[in-house]
């Protein structure tokens, strides 16, 4: 570990791991999962490939068989999803990587035909969102949520619970709590989707009240050391926004620190898109506000991830698309190299082609 300039390519103690540089490969859904949402051979294979990130963090992964909002992405809540990803584990292990699942409940992003006897999807409100999901091989506007009653809360915050132990039994060294993109945590933190009037609604304090006591049960159930979050502040992803972001997001870091989880994964901007999407909004004061290990996403290249690491703005620098089409970024991005071009025809579904087909270096040049 060096002791002076921090370098993007220099190992990083995360709570009991070691990664071996600071670059992370961020959640990427690829709906791929076989029957019974367990992970397959081909999901092991696909991770085993990107195993030189400092920390993988898999795809978005449902907690529960409500909190499905797409086809064809894994679970994490039976012993068959269990045992799939197991593999996957495994195969990252085995190259010396580390690796954490992303816990997901999709709140409102859903369909009915992939609700459990084709329910309306939960949601803190019953506020449609103006957004599309992939269903039976295209994509489909989402269907109107049903508004949770407070009586169920608590078994959802179980669900993440549980979840987390089936990681652990997985072989995962940790999880990601999905707090991001428009999905249920976030939806029960911005105005915008949550109108509730109960002690789930209304104040700051309140609207925070699901993801203070998600990340409570999981850091309790798994420990703290083994348990990040991901938060999108002013992303406007899956129809979501708030009046207010930045007091609402000051209390979630103030919230976040007191909990202790390990990291916290802050996409900056639009997720995929513009950086400056909410002119003004201070990402820095968020960081300001936690101890804890500070990851940031959205549109970084190689000089930008050097430049947020050295400045100590950032401790670790999460990768998306990139790591898609070059299983081998980290090289690439040490030597320098040129990138793969991304085959945005086959990012979603299907098999092989456009998925664990891409070339390595040594590849590329024989």
């Amino acid at each position: 570990m060096s002791t002076g300039t921090p370098s993007l390519f220099e190992p990083y103690k995360l709570g009991d791991v070691t990664l071996s540089n600071r670059i992370v490969m961020a959640p990427l859904t690829r709906n791929r999962a076989g029957a019974g949402l367990v992970p397959t051979p081909l999901m092991a294979q696909y991770y085993g490939q990107r195993a030189q990130a400092g920390l993988i963090v898999t795809e978005a992964t449902q907690i529960s068989d409500t909190a499905q909002g797409y086809q064809d992405t894994p679970g994490v809540y039976t012993d068959a999803q269990v045992a799939g990803w197991r593999a996957v584990t495994d195969a990252v292990h085995a190259k010396g990587g580390h690796i954490f699942v992303q816990l997901w409940h999709v709140g409102r992003v859903s369909h009915r035909s992939l609700q459990p006897g084709g329910a309306a999807p939960l949601a803190p409100s019953a506020v449609r969102a103006n957004t599309k999901t992939f269903v039976n091989g295209g994509f489909a506007d989402v269907d109107e949520p049903r508004a949770l009653e407070i009586e169920e809360i608590p078994g959802i915050v179980d669900d993440f619970r549980r979840a987390a132990a089936k990681a652990l039994e997985a072989g995962f060294d940790g999880v990601e709590i999905h707090g991001a993109n428009g999905y249920l945590i976030d939806q029960f933190l911005r105005d915008g989707a949550n109108k509730r009037t109960d002690a789930y609604g209304g104040s700051i304090e309140n609207r925070t009240r699901f993801l203070r006591e998600v990340v409570a049960a999981v850091t309790q159930e798994i420990g703290a050391k083994r348990t990040g979050i991901r938060i999108s502040p002013v992303t406007p992803a899956n129809d979501l926004s708030d009046s207010n972001p930045q007091p609402l997001f000051e209390h979630v870091a103030d919230v976040l620190n007191t909990l202790g989880p390990v990291y916290v994964h802050l996409i900056e901007g639009a997720t995929g898109g513009p950086r400056d999407i909410v002119p003004g909004f201070d990402f820095e004061a968020l960081r300001k506000r936690y101890d804890g290990t500070w990851m940031v996403n959205n549109g970084y290249d190689r000089v930008m991830a050097e430049a947020v690491v050295a400045s100590g703005k950032a401790d670790l620098v999460a990768f998306g698309k990139n790591f898609i089409s070059n299983p081998d970024l980290v090289e690439r991005l040490k030597r320098g190299a040129a990138l793969n071009e991304l085959d945005r025809d086959h990012l979603y579904g299907g098999g092989a082609k456009g998925y664990i087909d891409y070339p390595a270096l040594e590849e590329a040049a024989a």
